[in-house]
């Protein structure tokens, strides 16, 4: 199994409302040299987490320990920038399971549906919705429920539905990558070759 199922996910959230958050924000191109996906949780969002000197940024969100969950909110346009799928490995690597924005980068989006992040994009009056439940209570709950595709705000009852295709919802349903999802399938592909055999 490539990573964890995902069904539904309660869980606080951690407020970063920046717009335009590109990849190399998310994981700085210094960082990229590594092949496995590990360790890279310790160097999301590296140059707005530390100083020069490797202390830590007292100011940045991810250094307050008021916030913490498995759901990162994120402002419009999250994820643009190249491409590198490094920047969707360092958010899974942290420990986030869950995206939020108003829009997301296409390339960006596929790279974290493969590898079991969820997207999830609302409309810009329900991002707001859930940055205000955010501030006024920093241990609010949210639930993402991928077989409905719905987030709600738990302390209100509010809740917005979202897209996802239906091949990656399948594949993050039971934890399938492509490759997964392909050797899942082995015994169906092996009976069509069978059945075309001269």
């Amino acid at each position: 199994m490539a990573y964890d199922k995902f069904n539904v996910l309660k869980s606080t959230a951690v407020p970063l409302p920046i717009e335009n958050v590109d990849t190399d924000q998310i994981i700085p191109a210094r960082f990229l040299k590594a092949t496995k996906r590990e360790g890279f949780g310790d160097n999301l969002f590296r140059d707005w987490r530390y100083n020069n000197d490797g202390s830590p940024k007292q100011d940045f969100i991810l250094n307050n320990p008021i916030y913490t969950g498995k759901i990162l909110v994120g402002g419009k346009n999250f994820g643009s920038g190249s491409s590198r799928e490094h920047a969707a490995w360092a958010i899974y690597d942290y420990g986030f399971r869950v995206v939020v924005s108003s829009f997301f980068a296409d390339i960006f989006k596929n790279n974290s549906l493969n590898i079991g992040i969820l997207p999830v994009q609302v409309s810009p009056e329900f991002l707001d919705k859930i940055f205000t439940a955010i501030e006024k209570d920093p241990k609010a709950e949210f639930e993402v429920n991928l077989p409905e595709q719905s987030i709600t705000i738990l302390a209100t009852g509010e809740s917005e539905s979202f897209k996802i295709n239906g091949y990656k919802k399948h594949n993050m349903l039971n934890g399938f990558d492509d490759i997964d999802y392909l050797q899942n399938m082995s015994g169906e592909i092996k009976a069509f070759a069978d059945s075309r055999a001269v």
